[in-house]
């Protein structure tokens, strides 16, 4: 069901902080807290005892002490105190996982600790440029699949029904899709020519008039989005021109994270190359954003539903090829790394 060698979002570095503080991810308990030093640990958010969260008892300097009986555990996961005993269990410990701090994100990974390499993490251009404003985004929980949120940002054909009155524009609806795909992921993408700037991007555009606009929308496994817009005035866009002076570009940052099978956490946050320190163009877009998602939401929890309790067999569309393309490549990729794992296992037996 999930790819587990890889790095999610497990929360907002400000939410984590010297208390227990937990997270379900790819249906697994996890507890979160920060060392003494700063740095963020992830400890398995069960006792090997009688599997109390973790989560439920108490930081002690930066191991974390079991509600229940006492037993205690370092950020290794490692038993350093069982009340009572005269020997401490060999098997009294709990997984830890590696965790990463990026672009004002707590990164996990869910798999196998020896391959959790940072360099692996989504590489955001631009953050950290003076020249480029920063929209610090937030986080919602969907009650939905995961796959229909990545079904969702590889499918530009939603804007002209869903977003009418924000990321719409005219010529969404009939302007042919482009699918490219990668080692790494799949891009749909258009340019719409000659275009009405959408409601969403056209006060903040540098120039007047019909715009061409490209629509590039790129899902990397196992569910990290990069939505990118561009907008330059009408007559200057188009594959492999150079861009012009006045064009405009934000990156949208987009990061599923399965909580389990039926639901979703989506964290966001926006890249743009205007206006780099005007908190109220900030204020605007996180508002802006925050509703077009949420228009996206309602939607996505609804198919949800109803693809839970179809009594009749659904389709597929051309439109729909981005996104079966990522289906089916990160399927062949969990059954890839569920056959070592079943490999390794018989090994050791």
């Amino acid at each position: 069901m999930y790819l587990r060698n890889a790095w999610y979002v497990a929360a907002w570095d400000h939410e984590v902080g010297r208390d227990l503080t937990p997270v379900t991810l790819l249906s697994e308990g996890v507890v979160l807290y920060r060392r003494q030093d700063g740095a963020v640990a992830a400890l398995e958010d069960a006792c090997p005892h009688r599997k109390l969260p973790l989560s439920m008892g108490r930081l002690k300097g930066d191991e974390v002490e079991c509600g229940y009986h006492g037993l205690t555990f370092d950020c290794s996961g490692a038993c350093t105190r069982v009340p009572g005993a005269e020997r401490i269990p060999h098997v009294a410990r709990v997984r830890s996982y590696p965790v990463e701090e990026r672009y004002g994100l707590v990164w996990i990974w869910m798999g196998e600790a020896a391959k959790a390499d940072p360099a692996l993490i989504v590489q955001v251009e631009h953050y950290g440029d003076p020249a480029w404003g920063l929209n610090r985004g937030e986080s919602m929980m969907l009650e939905c699949h995961y796959l229909y949120m990545t079904d969702n940002l590889l499918d530009p054909s939603h804007v002209a029904w869903v977003h009418q009155g924000s990321f719409a524009g005219a010529g969404c609806e009939e302007t042919p899709l482009q699918t490219t795909v990668g080692a790494d992921g799949v891009t749909v993408w258009r340019w719409l020519l000659d275009a009405e700037p959408a409601p969403f991007y056209a006060p903040f555009l540098k120039f007047q008039g019909h715009c061409d606009r490209k629509q590039h929308y790129e899902v990397r496994y196992p569910g990290h989005a990069i939505i990118r817009a561009v907008f330059t005035p009408a007559g200057t866009g188009g594959e492999g021109r150079p861009a012009h002076p006045d064009v405009f570009l934000m990156d949208s940052y987009n990061f599923m994270t399965p909580i389990d099978e039926n639901r979703t956490r989506y964290t966001w946050f926006q890249m743009r190359n205007f206006a780099p320190d005007d908190v109220e163009v900030s204020r605007q877009f996180a508002a802006s954003v925050r509703g077009a998602f949420e228009e996206d939401a309602a939607v996505l929890q609804a198919v949800h539903r109803g693809m839970a309790t179809k009594r009749t067999p659904n389709l597929d569309l051309k439109i729909d090829a981005g996104p079966m393309r990522f289906r089916r490549r990160l399927a062949k990729l969990i059954a890839a790394e569920a056959e070592a794992a079943g490999g390794r296992a018989a090994a050791a037996e």
